[in-house]
């Protein structure tokens, strides 16, 4: 089955109307198109995944790079996919909106603005330039005709601002700015989760689970989170793997590190379709 972009973006908006589905986040087209045979419903890229197998740390690739791995990851699947956009390239509204522009026309089925500035003594835009910002995403992905699923990111707890006050006030005021669902990455607990859902109810809410956790999908779900993203976590449980093994190559001379290894044959298997 071949799907639209438009048939992906409705889709994708169905699926934030009820329940509680798992975004898992691919960094290349293998891992994109081994998450759509698992049987997931959409997919969301990652900054910090996509940077680290370019050789370059998270932030560091130009809006360019970005928007062709969107062109490649978006082609490369039938699934939704939600863009990692970063702070949208772009300090002010309008650079945000031009921009955003360029991500809608990648076939993105929704895609994130944050509120984080990359200046670590002021870390987080004010929030009015914020609201403006937002606004302006709005306004791009509504000419463009306002299928394209905008989510608002409040990088508090990212950003060494574990504030949850103000988690939540930006969240309210980015809701109210057009987001039509909202995130606040690093939030852990079961009270933090509940009450960001409750602020910015009936809008729908992601919520990041990028380590080990003792909740479950069903906990989540139970506390009213309509999404579940995993961020960088798959890149960097690979990363773990690649990384054991080669520095027991290296520095013990041995191979041990191939004992969990995935068969060839089996991916060569998945990706040929037999």
């Amino acid at each position: 089955m071949t799907r639209t972009v438009a048939e992906k973006r409705a889709a994708f908006r169905a699926l934030h109307a009820e329940g509680c589905f798992v975004l898992p986040n691919p960094w290349d087209l293998g891992s994109a198109r081994f998450l759509q045979g698992l049987g997931f419903k959409a997919l969301a890229t990652t900054s910090s995944g996509f940077a680290w197998s370019r050789g370059q740390a998270d932030g560091a690739l130009s809006r360019e790079t970005i928007l062709a791995h969107l062109r490649e990851i978006v082609a490369a699947t039938d699934l939704p996919v939600n863009a990692d956009f970063e702070s949208g390239f772009a300090p002010d509204p309008q650079g945000v909106a031009e921009s955003v522009r360029m991500a809608v026309e990648t076939g993105v089925a929704g895609l994130s603005i944050e509120d984080s500035t990359g200046d670590p003594a002021h870390p987080l835009h004010a929030i009015d330039v914020a609201v403006a910002r937002l606004r302006a995403a709005r306004g791009a992905i509504d000419e463009a005709g306002g299928d394209t699923l905008l989510v608002g990111r409040a990088e508090n707890f990212f950003q060494g601002r574990p504030d949850l006050d103000d988690t939540i006030a930006r969240l309210k005021a980015y809701a109210e700015a057009g987001a039509d669902c909202l995130y606040a990455p690093g939030i852990r607990t079961r009270e933090q989760i509940a009450a960001v859902v409750a602020a910015v109810a009936p809008k729908p809410v992601n919520l990041l689970v990028g380590s080990t956790s003792e909740l479950t999908l069903q906990d989540i779900a139970e506390l009213g989170v309509r999404r579940v993203s995993v961020g960088g976590a798959l890149a960097r449980a690979a990363w773990g793997g690649f990384m054991r093994a080669a520095r027991t190559l290296s520095e013990e001379g041995r191979f041990d590190g191939f004992a969990d290894a995935a068969s060839g044959k089996e991916l060569d298997a998945f990706f040929s379709g037999r």
